[in-house]
């Protein structure tokens, strides 16, 4: 019965939505194609000399069409739907690890601090080799495989049997609601700039950045960082909520505006945490979506400065739709615009040419130099209240441009990378002197100041590398060993103590967070905002 109901209810939704976005519409032209779909699937499955799967036809032609419209605009099947909501959502029902499959072998990466596992005392280096009894060491696992024998209902009983050194631990975990964090770190970057890392914009980021703005204006901030870099977006309302807290007074947000829903404004409060201090906001070609919105809204009021290189450029907003059976269309239903009324979508006449268009700017010299940014869009913009000139179209242009580093060759370093050697290394690493690493650095900053990685770890590196296929090459690898050394102490680092440590130690090289602390530091800030 619950089955039935659940299946009215979708079905009812399906309805309410459909006639939200089409009412004016045209009706009789839908009618009509959807008329012809449905004699088309008749004739196939009545006379079609072969037997199909009807629904994977039906899933097969969602995507064609969808794929013609714009790179935004996806089908989600039944069995992504959940997935797919998870990170923005904020959190799902779980044991709390994060993990990888090593050689076969299912490894904790990190456990979620509160979790279900922090509490029966699981740790990061722990092999878990089955799980409610069913052995998946060496069997092939995948990592759905894993989420899906994790995962369960709130409170129900997952054993797990681990592997730590040369000792075997069972566990008996409780499954409970496991967090999905998008504030990543918080921290003093000196004695009046704090940092904020936010990783995506999700159903709690806005509670989380108010907790980490109390935390660090207890500890004395007076100027804000944001870091956006790598930020891909997600929910337009936290992004709203998080310039809010930058804002003073009623000022505009963002607007958005389409043929269905007309235009929709959102308006600022005067009830932000972080009116007064100065901001620099840190994005570059990843940041994309709720991120631009904010560098968006700080830019064009004159709130504080963007620092690093242009954004993605994603200037669409989307709609989740319910079809009957459980999968969903994820829509673009309007474009969003900053305040001063720029669009920074970048054009999208093919999904090729779009997903192209970001590796377009390694080969056009754009990550070298501010003059070689390609404007798709010459109307000009002015900001709201010193009347700088902006830019609207391809991303948010960053008041202070900060290039790439083109001096060293990273390929050697990132097959290391992709073949797990050296997070695999780290992990046995870890697991195998920790007592010693805690007993030797009780503190993280006795850890920060005097941990060093040996060259001997560079050279088992190398070796492990070589068993994985990855040939040894002198010349790529010796540049690379500083930033090899500051990877593996990172996370040495979030394997002791957490994400907020790998960031603090990873950050020693940030050169876009650096031009940052320098600008605040050196009247750039005041120059740039004059």
């Amino acid at each position: 019965m619950k089955k039935i109901l659940g299946f009215v209810v979708l079905v009812m939704l399906t309805c309410l939505c459909w006639q939200e976005v089409s009412a004016q519409r045209n009706e009789r032209v839908v009618r009509e194609q959807a008329t012809k779909y449905l004699r088309l699937m008749q004739m196939i499955d009545a006379v079609y000399v072969d037997t199909v799967d009807l629904a994977k036809l039906t899933e097969d032609a969602i995507v064609k069409v969808l794929a013609d419209l714009d790179p935004h605009s996806v089908y989600i099947s039944r069995e992504e739907v959940e997935e797919a909501n998870e990170p923005l959502e904020g959190g799902f029902f779980g044991i709390g690890i994060q993990f990888a499959i090593l050689h076969d072998t299912l490894v904790v990466v990190d456990v979620v601090a509160g979790g279900p596992s922090e509490k029966v005392g699981l740790l990061a280096g722990d092999r878990i080799v089955a799980i409610d009894g069913e052995n998946v060491a060496g069997v092939g696992l995948k990592p759905n495989d894993v989420r899906k024998k994790l995962k369960g209902a709130e409170g129900s009983v997952v054993n797990v049997s681990v592997v730590r050194g040369s000792e075997h631990y069972d566990f008996r975990i409780s499954r409970g609601k496991i967090p999905i964090y998008s504030v990543d770190a918080a921290y003093m970057v000196d004695k009046h700039i704090g940092y904020i890392k936010v990783a995506r914009f999700a159903a709690t980021t806005v509670e989380e950045f108010e907790k980490a703005l109390g935390k660090l204006q207890q500890e004395g901030m007076k100027d804000l960082i944001i870091d956006l870099q790598g930020n891909g977006g997600g929910f337009m309302g936290a992004a709203i909520g998080m310039a809010d807290h930058l804002l003073n007074g009623k000022k505009s947000i963002v607007y958005t505006d389409s043929p269905t829903f007309g235009r929709m404004e959102e308006f600022s409060t005067p009830a932000g945490m972080f009116q007064d201090g100065r901001v620099v906001v840190l994005i570059d070609g990843n940041s994309a979506s709720a991120s631009e919105i904010v560098s968006g809204a700080v830019q064009d009021w004159d709130r504080g400065l963007i620092v690093g290189r242009r954004s993605f450029g994603k200037g669409l907003v989307q709609r989740q739709f319910p079809l009957t059976d459980g999968s969903m269309v994820r829509l673009t239903v309007s474009h969003y615009y900053t305040p001063s009324g720029r669009c920074i979508q970048k054009p999208y006449k093919t999904k090729d040419n779009y997903e192209a268009e970001i590796f377009e700017r390694y080969s056009n010299g754009e990550l070298l130099s501010a003059d070689s940014i390609s404007l798709t869009d010459s109307t000009k913009y002015y900001t709201k209240e010193k009347g700088r000139l902006v830019y609207g179209g391809g991303g948010i242009i960053p008041d202070l441009f900060v290039p790439i580093d083109t001096g060293v060759n990273y390929s050697y370093f990132n097959r290391l990378l992709a073949k797990g050697v050296i997070s695999e290394y780290t992990t046995n690493y870890v697991d195998g002197h920790r007592k010693e690493l805690q007993r030797k650095y009780v503190k993280f900053e006795d850890f920060l100041k005097q941990f060093e990685v040996p060259d001997k770890m560079i050279d088992e590196f190398v070796a492990a590398g070589e068993k994985q296929g990855i040939k040894k090459d002198e010349n790529l690898l010796v540049p690379v060993v500083p930033d090899i050394k500051l990877f593996v102490k990172s996370l040495i680092a979030r394997d002791l103590w957490g994400m907020n440590e790998l960031y603090r130690v990873s950050n020693e090289t940030n050169k876009i967070l650096k031009a940052a602390v320098d600008a605040l530091n050196d009247g750039t800030y005041e120059r740039i905002l004059k």
